[in-house]
């Protein structure tokens, strides 16, 4: 019985200890933003032959590295509101919104802004630009 209870107490701190090493978790994307359309890289990809406007809310770097064709740059963190949203897209067109994937949260947070700001039409892209770069669809 005491060998039994060394390991599981060895067990217990080898566990507790891995929980101390090992980072935390990411914050993923919700799956669905209440009032928007939740769609993967095929159905971007059908959206954006459709004519229908990309809105890109990721960092100035990561547009310079490469973006959906002719996708709207608004950094979310420094100047996405509803101002300079409107002036490039109107509140009546659809417009599909995307970031760097489920991990990013970006997309989902200005997906959140464009429901409240009444945006009607709107795609929330949740996979983002690396799955649309895996699907080899035209990147610029």
């Amino acid at each position: 019985m005491a060998k039994l209870q060394i390991y599981a107490r060895l067990f217990f701190f080898l566990v507790a200890g891995l929980f101390m090493v090992l980072p935390a978790s990411a914050e993923l994307s919700p799956e669905t933003i209440s009032g928007a359309t939740t769609v993967d890289a095929t159905k971007a990809k059908s959206l954006f032959e459709q004519g229908v406007k990309f809105l890109d809310v990721r960092s100035n770097a990561d547009f310079e590295a490469g973006r959906v064709p002719s996708a709207i740059h608004i950094e979310l963190k420094k100047k996405l509101n509803e101002e300079s949203m409107e002036a490039r897209v109107s509140k009546d067109e659809p417009v599909v919104i995307y970031c760097n994937g489920w991990s990013c949260l970006r997309a989902s947070k200005a997906t959140s802004k464009a429901i409240k700001w009444g945006y009607s039409k709107v795609y929330y892209f949740r996979d983002g630009f690396p799955s649309w770069q895996t699907a080899n669809f035209p990147i610029e």
